[in-house]
């Protein structure tokens, strides 16, 4: 990582951003580049890679990839960010009615709490999906029922347990690299499963939680830079974090403004496939390039997709699509995201671009 541009950690709060005033800088009206694009799918199949080997899968030098990254990330239409292994939590989705002329006041509440890591703005049959974890069912519960329940304009709640993860965000690729260069970037792998806790799990030290923090604000920073911040040598550092990544005890991934990428439509399904066949479902869905995450959860719909589509115009596509792949699976309800408001701890404007963050903690247990 000694090829990363230095850049300094800023205060543990929730973070602005400041647009990169650059006569270079891309143009977010108008979205991304193939350049651009490319360029994350690079830093989606290996978000450290050294700027050399995305370089070379780019056909660019170092110097430019590098720059034209810190170029986008500036303009808050790209970001790479680092977390806890989604094993380690419990994981619900909590679907909120708010009462009229509340939702804005919920939505604007609801993602300055540290652990809830997703809201989604939607219009179907709640007006509000909230992505929360916590140590286990009894926090869970109190979080859900007492803190996001209590909210001025809250109506009524509904959550879902997560249980089982089949492909997840950071899964997701823009499809923009030839295979061979994706390739030669990382080793090809399953789409990630994972089996969510529900108990007490045992966090990471605070050498590990330290890195955590540092890289959850930027998940390339150099290993030079992470001493820096931590307060650790180099070679810990390194030692540390190669070892959380290598036991999957964090992600890193690299995300995108949406709708500026030309997915203008992300859809919410909730869906429904008999028990035999949920696992093999599950797994193939996953690979499904529409496909951005998919989850069985608790309750009388045992499927929950999310999926981003170039448009309204593509949703009787996909779903002629599942049908045909999936000829049991019945799609019991549909929610189109009206405004992603917070991603994976970042805040986010209108049109998808990172505008700050949250840093990630988990509710009193």
């Amino acid at each position: 990582m000694s090829d990363k541009p230095g850049k300094s950690q800023e205060s543990l709060m929730v973070k602005r951003s400041v647009p990169d005033s650059g006569t270079h800088a891309p143009d977010a009206r108008h979205g991304f580049s193939e350049l651009d694009l490319a360029l994350l799918d690079a830093l989606q199949t290996s978000p450290r890679a050294p700027w050399s080997r995305i370089g070379q899968a780019l056909g660019v030098d170092a110097t430019t990839a590098a720059r034209h990254w810190e170029r986008l990330r500036a303009a808050g239409l790209a970001w790479i960010t680092a977390h806890d292994a989604a094993k380690q939590a419990t994981v619900a989705f909590v679907e909120v009615r708010c009462r009229p002329g509340s939702l804005a006041s919920v939505s604007s509440a609801a993602v300055l709490l540290p652990w809830v890591f997703n809201v989604d703005e939607t219009a179907g049959d709640f007006d509000l999906l909230l992505g929360v974890v916590a140590t286990d069912l009894p926090a869970l519960g109190r979080s859900v029922n007492e803190t996001i329940g209590g909210l001025d304009g809250v109506r009524s709640l509904r959550t879902r347990l997560a249980i089982t993860q089949y492909g997840a965000g950071s899964d997701w690729r823009t499809w923009a690299l030839e295979p061979a260069d994706r390739a030669a970037l990382s080793e090809p792998r399953a789409p990630t499963r994972v089996v969510f806790a529900t108990d007490m799990y045992d966090r990471p030290g605070p050498e590990d939680q330290a890195l955590l923090s540092a890289l959850g604000d930027d998940g390339r920073l150099g290993y030079t830079e992470l001493a820096s911040l931590t307060g650790m040598s180099e070679h810990t550092a390194r030692r540390r974090l190669q070892r959380m990544l290598r036991e999957g005890e964090i992600t890193v991934r690299c995300d995108l403004a949406r709708p500026l990428a030309g997915l203008s439509a992300a859809m919410i399904y909730r869906a429904s496939v008999p028990h035999s066949q949920r696992e093999a479902t599950g797994n193939a869905l996953a690979r499904m390039k529409q496909v951005r995450s998919c989850f069985f959860v608790s309750g009388p719909h045992n499927l929950l997709i999310v999926v981003w589509l170039h448009g309204l115009n593509a949703v009787d596509p996909f779903e002629a699509l599942l049908t045909d792949r999936f000829p049991e699976l019945e799609v019991r309800d549909r929610a189109v995201v009206l405004h992603a408001a917070k991603h994976m701890g970042r805040l986010l404007d209108l049109q998808g671009r990172a505008t700050g963050r949250v840093p990630f903690a988990l509710p009193p247990s």
